[in-house]
């Protein structure tokens, strides 16, 4: 199900949360339990084939976590690491068969010539964050972070249905303490009308925005890569880059906006990332529970900066050469994750020799020269093929069209509608790099204290709601049919 169509917003949110808050009255784990079924029917809805799967997942690493802290807790270190190792891999090992197995059979034929064919597995929705968010749990586990949770809630804090497909990557000390908190059982007003608001900005940037310049991206990636001008590849480039972006932050306001109606504040996974001034701040602001993920778990164990330069340069671009495999089973992600390793190492670099010296033209060209890097990068990460991506940026550098084509196409709209494209261009560009964003306009995630004092703004209110009705309803007549988000694809 997803969440910019009618059969979510009309019939799904309205009887989970009528489900969810009248079942409170009487039991609040009677209520854990009806999320927890109407975010595994939110999942089965799409595809019910792997709902084995998920429930093995579930089951088994709530298992191995109880084993890992109860052997944790009794002082049985070495049995409590076999259990965590068990752990693992049994999660990498689902995840390396289901998204990376083919990838691997088709690179062992290309380099033996073997005759191996790939076996054509389906990439179960959402393997990946429901993988990483159990593996940062059993590591919490054998750390001693976790207490005792019922399986109810742990089950919920998988599944829960505003992250469970396209992130954000939970902690569960950011959550399941949040499930068994009376207050966020108890149905507010101001908690609505807060989650309904980032909600409504998200669905106006996924169909609107995003869907809108989308159709620019195609025609450059996937049907004339092979012949563009300059400004054709940088429109397809730039369309992409800003498609990416609204896609995702939509995902990101809605999930949040859908859980503070339930009373859950999910982790802000994303904030404005292109006003970046440097890739070090883009890290930041882009996909903050994976690059929080990436460092907790992977860098900071690899020896994070505690050793030599050399080494903490070393583990920088093994870090986000697995970040970028982690999107996908590609040798265009590999790539996209070694030019952001890259960045980063030079950004690292640069901050040393400046020796933290900043003023506003240092920024500037910071900003610019990061945002240029970011494009750049999204070339691979957009590409079905290293090829396609070459393709695309040799012509970002000069065109690749002959001279007999430049001179049939020259002035001509050949593949796209280039004046429009460039009006979306612009008009994304304003936004992203100059409108606040949903959680600058609305509160960083408003606590429940202060959802009194907003409703007493009324004259306030009463505008917000106005132009978010306006949205909403601009973004109903815009829907085309059923438009999945970026993200579900990784």
């Amino acid at each position: 199900m997803l969440f910019n169509t009618f059969s979510f917003f009309l019939v799904f949110l309205p009887l989970a949360l009528l489900g969810y808050f009248v079942l409170s009255r009487y039991s609040l784990r009677l209520s854990i339990i009806f999320l927890l079924l109407a975010s595994v029917a939110f999942y089965c809805y799409w595809d019910i084939t792997f709902l084995p799967l998920l429930a093995l997942s579930i089951c088994t690493n709530f298992a191995v976590g109880r084993s890992i802290s109860l052997h944790h807790g009794q002082g049985r270190l070495r049995q409590a690491k076999l259990w965590l190792i068990g752990g693992l891999v049994f999660n990498l090992s689902l995840l390396v068969f289901f998204k990376y197995f083919d990838f691997l059979l088709s690179n062992i034929a290309a380099l033996t010539g073997a005759p191996i064919e790939p076996i054509g597995i389906t990439l179960p929705i959402g393997i990946s964050f429901f993988t990483f968010t159990q593996i940062a749990y059993l590591v919490d586990c054998h750390a001693g972070k976790v207490k005792d949770y019922q399986p109810e809630s742990y089950g919920l804090f998988v599944t829960y249905f505003p992250h469970l497909i396209a992130g954000p990557i939970l902690h569960h000390k950011e959550m399941m303490p949040q499930f068994s908190e009376p207050a966020r059982h108890v149905p507010h007003r101001g908690r609505l009308v807060v989650g309904l608001s980032f909600f409504t900005i998200g669905l106006f940037k996924k169909v609107v925005l995003a869907d809108g310049v989308a159709r620019f991206v195609g025609p450059v990636f996937d049907l004339h890569h092979q012949h563009l001008s300059m400004l054709e590849a940088w429109a397809g480039a730039l369309a992409y880059t800003f498609q990416l972006y609204f896609d995702f932050s939509a995902y990101s306001d809605m999930a949040y906006g859908l859980s503070y109606m339930f009373g859950i504040v999910l982790p802000i996974n994303f904030n404005s990332p292109y006003k970046a001034a440097s890739i070090i701040d883009f890290w930041r602001r882009w996909h903050i529970t994976l690059s929080n993920f990436l460092r907790d778990y992977l860098y900071i164990p690899l020896g994070g900066n505690r050793k030599s330069a050399f080494l903490r340069y070393r583990n920088l671009l093994l870090t986000m050469l697995l970040g970028g495999l982690w999107h996908g089973a590609n040798w265009t992600f590999l790539l996209w994750g070694m030019l952001h390793g890259i960045y980063l190492i030079v950004n690292h670099a640069l901050r040393h020799v400046l020796g933290g010296r900043s003023n506003w033209a240092l920024r500037l060209g910071g900003a610019c020269a990061t945002f240029l890097a970011v494009v750049v990068a999204w070339v691979f990460f957009r590409a079905t093929s290293v090829g396609v991506a070459l393709d695309v940026l040799h012509a970002m550098w000069g065109g690749t069209l002959t001279p007999a084509m430049r001179e049939t196409v020259l002035g001509m709209n050949r593949i796209m509608e280039l004046g429009s494209c460039l009006w979306w261009l612009g008009a994304c560009a304003a936004i992203a790099f100059f409108l606040p964003n949903a959680y600058e306009l609305l509160g960083r995630g408003l606590r429940l204290e202060q959802e009194s004092r907003l409703e007493g703004r009324r004259g306030n209110l009463l505008l917000g709601a106005l132009l978010l009705l306006c949205l909403f309803l601009l973004s109903i007549s815009e829907t085309r049919g059923v438009s999945e988000f970026l993200y579900f694809n990784f």
